[in-house]
């Protein structure tokens, strides 16, 4: 044979060779090592249920249950056995077209394959879940499958608690080695996330056996290899879920936050953010409309303002002033201080001053004058003993750290925020004061403006500390888990934390006397509580926005911290109405009415009664706020009055447009409770939102 040919001959056995084991390769891979196949294969033998476990319960400090489980279904596909499937049936049932269907069907294939259960509609209401539950035999490759869905039984605590969401294609990679499916739940803010693990419990699985028909026959070996879904763990938290209340309701119509602090203990009793809206709202089958609506409101109701904003403290920062200029002693509690109005000390008049005249530490805190604290605050920059303005700003700002400023709480809730106490370092920057710092740059810092800024929680802190004379535990939610702290999750709030260990009881007293002098005679005096010693601090703080292109300046915000009683403090508490005028206008009486409540557990005297009804009712939306929503309202009306427009020329055959006068929308102020069967939701400038229209799922009723 030529070589030629003997050559080509060889070329033809390899070729084969090849494709032979290139086809026995596919075949062991097929038979060994693919999944494909065999979970299709199962599939075709075996039901697999997954059996979602009840999440834990989490209850306030009187085991009142605030956020529990309710039983919800949702409709499971997979989609390599739903061919058969009656399309059009199951689409008017769930009020969707075909085309939806299938781009459901191609982004569940893409995200999960086709051999594998997904969701295909979450969270059935109860209408939804009967009129599938008869018709299921027509739709082969679909299953009812029960779950535990969120329930708040006292619609207060969006903020706190949190929400759940399922679990998306990048929380699944984020999270692969952790154990989460398509179709899990997952803690998404609040409490729900940062006790997730502890919450989430472990999922069950139940095998029947599927006839040739895919016709569920029974369990598979009588139930042998099931699992059986354990429930997440219980929490047991120190908030006081009616004092949560009063405080949402208090804050209606406002902008704002309230945190208050067992000063004993560092357990949050409330944790007010408005505007806030009802949790409700974001479960259910409509909770990504919900979510969306939520999203897009001017308000900005999902901010956790407690946490996550910061502010200038105001005059409320003057007692971390106070406590570091007496601890040094560029001052003593009785030397005297004039203020003809303004601050001398720097020739430039600023800041000025409320009240004019002299006065001694304690006035000066009663009275809040800032030519008294400008000057406490420049003597301890000036100290020639530290021997540079960098190093007597450094010494000062130990005293702030000390009191939890500048630095993160450690809560228990994400995106906490630190605040910011500026350091030498920032200021010696060429583009901020350069070689040019010195104290009179930034004496604003003084009277808690300037660079200052802090948390609304860091402020609740500084009160609890100044009530307990120098020491606090970490602020947090969550006091106990049930069946012990598996993961060391509550360690940190066990530790004793202590400020500058040299600042003595009689600087503590000093501060104590001045505040408890703001509240019976001082700035805050209207605020007294009756048979209550309560000490306090009023703020009153300037702030700026961007108006058309411009900066201008904006209604003071609203601050007030207290503590009380002074004998034995049980509560410490901040209150911050943006935009509200001074701190004894708004803050103040809301922090009182909090502070009664909680000693005495109700708000007594017609005086008092008075005041809650008040500030209950008292709009103090800001400006640019309601010009936002009008805004928003007017263009929604819009879109809506053109789609009614294209609505009736569709439905009357008609060429020419109908005259049709709608008058543009108009902040509502206090509007009718949302009609239970209307789904669209209108949003108002009220803080509270409306209540979830929809119908609730019936509650599992929890133990304490």
């Amino acid at each position: 044979m030529p070589v030629f040919n003997q050559n080509r001959s060889r070329v033809v056995q390899i070729v084969f060779a090849c494709v032979v084991l290139v086809i026995v390769g596919q075949l062991v891979n097929l038979q060994l090592f693919s999944a494909k196949y065999k979970l299709a294969a199962d599939n075709n033998a075996f039901f697999r249920k997954v059996v979602y476990p009840d999440r834990g319960i989490i209850f306030d400090r009187k085991k009142k249950a605030i956020l529990e489980n309710a039983v919800s279904y949702d409709l499971i596909v997979i989609p390599a056995d739903a061919r058969g499937t009656d399309t059009l049936a199951l689409c008017n049932l769930l009020n969707i077209d075909t085309v939806t269907y299938r781009k459901r069907m191609r982004e569940i294939i893409f995200k999960n394959t086709s051999v594998k259960p997904s969701v295909f509609e979450a969270l059935l209401t109860p209408e939804m879940y009967a009129k599938l539950n008869e018709n299921m035999y027509k739709f082969p490759g679909f299953a009812l499958n029960e779950r535990s869905v969120r329930s708040y039984p006292y619609d207060a605590g969006a903020a706190v608690l949190g929400y759940i969401a399922e679990v998306d294609t990048g929380f699944l990679r984020r999270h692969k080695e952790e154990g989460y499916e398509m179709g899990d739940y997952v803690g998404r803010t609040g409490l729900e996330n940062t006790y997730e693990k502890v919450l989430m419990g472990q999922r069950g699985i139940k095998r029947y056996i599927r006839d040739n028909r895919g016709r569920i026959q029974g369990p598979w070996e009588n139930g042998a290899y099931d699992t059986t879904a354990i429930a997440g763990k219980n929490l047991y938290s120190s908030i006081d879920v009616e004092l949560q209340k009063l405080g949402e309701t208090l804050m209606t119509n406002k902008v704002g936050s309230i945190v208050a602090i067992d000063p004993k203990t560092g357990g949050i009793l409330c944790m007010v953010s408005a505007p806030t809206y009802n949790p409700n709202y974001l479960t259910g089958n409509q909770r990504r409309k919900h979510f969306s609506d939520l999203f897009l409101d001017p308000r900005l109701p999902l901010l956790n303002r407690t946490i996550a904003t910061t502010y200038s403290p105001g005059s409320t920062f003057k007692t971390v002033v106070g406590i570091a200029g007496l601890t040094e002693g560029v001052i003593n509690e009785r030397e005297m201080i004039s203020c003809p109005g303004y601050f001398t000390g720097c020739g430039t008049g600023k800041p000025k001053c409320l009240d004019k005249g002299v006065f001694n530490f304690k006035e000066a805190v009663a009275h809040s004058d800032n030519t008294y604290f400008s000057t406490v605050y420049k003597r301890i920059l000036d100290q020639r003993r530290y021997g540079s303005i960098d190093s007597s700003l450094a010494v000062f700002n130990k005293y702030a750290y000390s009191f939890g400023l500048g630095r993160r709480l450690g809560i228990d809730l994400p995106s906490e925020k630190k605040g910011n106490i500026p350091t030498p370092q920032f200021y010696r920057n060429p583009k901020v004061h350069g070689a040019y710092f010195h104290s009179c740059n930034i004496i604003s810092n003084a009277i808690g403006q300037g660079e200052v800024s802090t948390t609304l929680a860091q402020l609740a802190n500084v009160m609890a500390i100044i009530a307990n004379r120098g020491w606090y535990y970490a602020p947090h939610l969550i006091d106990s888990i049930e069946g012990g702290d598996e993961f060391n999750m509550l360690e940190a709030y066990k530790t004793k934390h202590h400020t500058a260990n040299h600042i003595s009881d009689s600087v503590f007293e000093a501060v104590q006397d001045g505040m408890q002098a703001v509240v019976e005679y001082g700035t805050a005096v209207r605020s007294r509580i009756p048979g209550i010693n309560m000490c306090g601090k009023t703020g009153t703080v300037e702030n700026y926005a961007k108006v058309n292109g411009k900066v201008e300046k904006q209604i003071d915000h609203s601050f007030f911290g207290a503590f009380a009683p002074r004998e034995n403090p049980k509560i410490a508490i901040a209150v911050i109405c943006e935009n509200a005028g001074q701190g004894a206008w708004a803050a103040a009486p809301i922090a009182s009415l909090l502070v009664e409540k909680y000693l005495r557990d109700s708000i007594s005297g017609t005086e008092r009664k008075a005041m809650l009804e008040e500030f209950t009712k008292k709009n103090l939306i800001p400006a640019l706020m309601r010009k936002a929503i009008a805004a928003r309202d007017s263009s929604r009306q819009a879109k809506e009055s053109e789609a009614a427009k294209k609505a009736m020329r569709d439905t009357s055959n008609i060429e020419e447009e109908p005259d049709i006068d709608i008058p543009p929308a108009a902040p509502v102020n206090n509007p009718p409770k949302p009609n239970k069967n209307k789904q669209q939701r209108t949003i108002t400038t009220q803080a509270i939102l409306p209540d979830d229209p929809r119908k609730f799922l019936p509650k599992r009723t929890a133990s304490a």
